[in-house]
């Protein structure tokens, strides 16, 4: 089916329509309350209300700290870019809308110009979307397409969009938004091969109001697959990619050149991640420690080395989080990490008093500052949430010191009584370490309750937060204590917690899985015949092994859009994983092809279906090219051998996971059944 992104916004009659009755008034304050307790026998909010596409999303504030641009989302709407004025309210002004797509990221360019790119939540596609890239005035004024959105239908037609004047074709991206108060920002390149396999990254400054473009790596080094910019957007540091190794080459002074910097093995060992580079070109670097977890150091201008001790360390997490660097002063003045929770820490004083500030007007949420012109803007948006409470949008005042309310981001959920979320840790069999975040049922009742273990995907990621999370959540209101365990191989938690997943798909990983129920009935928490498995991606194989490897522990499983067939993994050629992330990544974190064979062929649930007697839903995605629909497929038809007791849905024009709110209202709806059949309270355990 063709599908076109019109690269124009929506009529004024339109847009008023979408708006109408939606008038801006001034800021007010609000003060955080108490998540309030549930009223006895209260009906919990709809899968619909979980899984809704939030009314307002990424808000940006402008750098002059007066204009608030964000994704605004109105019942059965498309996505809309809206700009408010905090100084002069009055109606809200959409400014970039289509058809068809949904204003996804936002960026401010300077204080009158922003950009933008679109993504589909209702696609109707055969493969994968690129996001584009419109830039636009706040005033909704000189709208322009900088980037072609869809790969498919170059690949159909073999041509640009029709009348669009230099138009960047779908193989570029936007890389960074510049803050020298031009309307330039950088965009990258992909040079790809003939099955569309990124092999280097170009860039070039273009302008946002006349398209042109000036190369900015003329005489790089080869195969560069990585770059960073020094405050006036010039390459300082790039990374390159090739037959498993990394290097990483630094700038020469002068800017004469390239020397290689570091290097070493891209799977096997931990590469330096340049966080962000200062106004005197000072490098922030996040690397290993002698503890094992990586940190935030710097490197002054003209070193080759960090100082030995580090800017940041976190006990027993990974350093992961942004610089916050001041747009006009060039300086870093903190950074915004994640421990059990989110957090910011200032290294500037000035700042540390507004957070104080901040916290003691919002007590019961974690606050999140942003700003661009942090040491002189009036305003600051604040992006506060917590466990039980999606994010809510605040602005502070600088001169009235003053916190402000702006707008929730799920108001349909706001007030509503939601599981307390806690990240525990618990020892595995062999002693290691297990970070593992539980939700209990709304109120939190005493005594051993049914249970979700939700297994994350990746999984070569951190897969859980302290925050509100709408699947955790969902289950939670539901009646189920929700089980996140942060298996061997995830990573957030050092290099060796990393290290120990290697090659153990099915087998420790999966023991951490099931040591995590034995851990959480131990605790007195969850009712031993009243557990299922469920997840997605790897989380869906994990589902699948558990019911393999330790079929007492679990009343039923549930995967969607999870492996099957590791070998498949190796073998499939169409899919996106790159011949060099097989050749490389896979034999290392999985196993070799032919020397572990007989292990990957046991870790498989294709091979092992027969021995899976449980209750099983299964759900995949038709354009699926990260877990292509033949892992499903194929799978269903094995297990159906001997399993009577199988689910099975697959959703058109979805791919590795769900971006239509019809397919998660479906989905979720039949988890809910499925779970109140097998584990609920009317439920007999087998």
């Amino acid at each position: 089916m063709q599908r076109k992104i019109y690269a124009r916004g929506l009529g004024p009659q339109v847009v008023v329509q979408w708006l109408a009755g939606l008038a801006v008034s001034a800021c007010v304050a609000v003060a955080a309350q108490a998540q309030p307790a549930a009223a006895p026998g209260a009906v919990p909010p709809s899968a619909a209300d979980f899984f809704r596409t939030p009314l307002a999303a990424r808000p940006v504030l402008s750098p002059n700290g007066r204009y608030l641009a964000y994704a605004l989302t109105q019942d059965k709407a498309r996505t809309a870019l809206v700009v408010m004025d905090l100084e002069q309210p009055g109606p809200l002004k959409a400014v970039g809308a289509f058809r068809d797509s949904d204003v996804n990221r936002i960026w401010w360019v300077n204080d009158e110009r922003l950009v933008f790119d679109a993504i589909d939540r209702k696609p109707r596609r055969d493969g994968p979307t690129i996001p584009g890239l419109w830039a636009v005035n706040r005033d909704g004024s000189d709208f322009r397409q900088l980037i072609q959105p869809d790969y498919e239908e170059l690949k159909r037609t073999g041509s640009r969009v029709q009348g669009k004047d230099r138009v960047l074709d779908w193989d570029w991206r936007l890389h960074t938004v510049l803050t020298d108060g031009s309307s330039d920002v950088v965009v990258a390149n992909l040079v790809t091969n003939g099955v569309r396999e990124v092999t280097s990254i170009t860039l070039s400054r273009l302008d946002t109001r006349t398209a042109l473009r000036t190369s900015l790596t003329d005489g790089a080094p080869p195969n560069v697959i990585g770059w960073e910019l020094d405050q006036q957007g010039k390459p300082i540091v790039a990374t390159s990619n090739q037959d498993g190794r990394f290097i990483m080459y630094r700038r020469k002074s002068g800017d004469d050149g390239w020397v290689a910097w570091k290097e070493g093995d891209a799977v096997r060992d931990s590469v330096p991640d340049i966080l962000a580079v200062g106004g005197s070109r000072e490098m922030y670097v996040v690397q290993g420690t002698a503890k094992g977890t990586s940190a935030l150091f710097r490197v002054e201008p003209g070193t080759e080395q960090p100082g030995s001790a580090p800017l940041l360390s976190l006990d027993g997490y990974d350093f992961r989080g942004q610089a916050i660097i001041d747009r006009d002063s060039k300086r870093l003045l903190g950074v915004h990490y994640e421990t059990d929770a989110s957090g910011t820490a200032w290294f500037d004083a000035g700042m540390k008093e507004v957070q104080k500030l901040v916290d003691a007007q919002l007590p019961h949420t974690v606050n999140r500052i942003l700003c661009q012109r942090c040491e002189g803007a009036p305003r600051m948006l604040i992006a506060a949430e917590s466990d039980q409470r999606p994010v809510e949008y605040y602005v502070y005042q600088r001169e009235a010191r003053k916190v402000m309310g702006l707008f929730p981001s799920r108001p349909w959920l706001r007030g509503k009584p939601m599981g307390e979320r806690d990240m525990q840790r618990f020892a595995a069999r062999d002693g290691l370490p297990i970070p593992t975040l539980v939700t209990w049922p709304v109120g939190k009742p005493k005594g051993p309750q049914p249970a979700v273990v939700l297994v994350h995907g990746g999984p070569w990621v951190r897969g859980s937060h302290w925050a509100w999370e709408p699947q955790a959540q969902f289950l939670a209101s539901r009646g189920y204590v929700v089980i996140e365990p942060e298996f061997r191989g995830s990573t957030g938690y050092g290099h060796p917690h990393f290290r120990a997943g290697w090659k153990q798909w099915g087998l420790a990983m999966q023991d951490d899985v099931a040591d995590a129920v034995d851990w959480a009935v131990k605790q007195g928490w969850v009712d031993p015949k009243r557990v299922c498995i469920a997840g997605a991606s790897y989380g869906g194989y994990a589902a699948l092994m558990g019911l393999v490897r330790h079929q007492e522990r679990y009343q039923c499983a549930i995967n969607w859009v999870g492996v099957t067939d590791i070998d498949l993994m190796y073998a499939i050629h169409w899919s996106d994983s790159s011949d060099e992330w097989k050749q490389y990544g896979l034999p290392v974190l999985v196993g070799e092809r032919v020397k572990d064979a007989a292990q990957i062929k046991e870790t498989s649930p294709i091979h092992q279906a027969a021995k899976i007697r449980r209750p099983l839903l299964m759900a995949y995605g038709l354009d699926d090219w990260r877990v292509p629909i033949k892992h499903g497929t194929d799978f269903k038809d094995a297990v159906a051998k001997t399993n009577s007791d199988v689910e099975w849905v697959a959703y058109a024009d979805e791919g590795h996971g769900w971006l239509m709110h019809e397919t998660h209202i479906d989905f979720w709806t039949r988890v809910e059944n499925f779970l109140g059949k097998h584990i609920g309270p009317k439920a007999v355990p087998k």
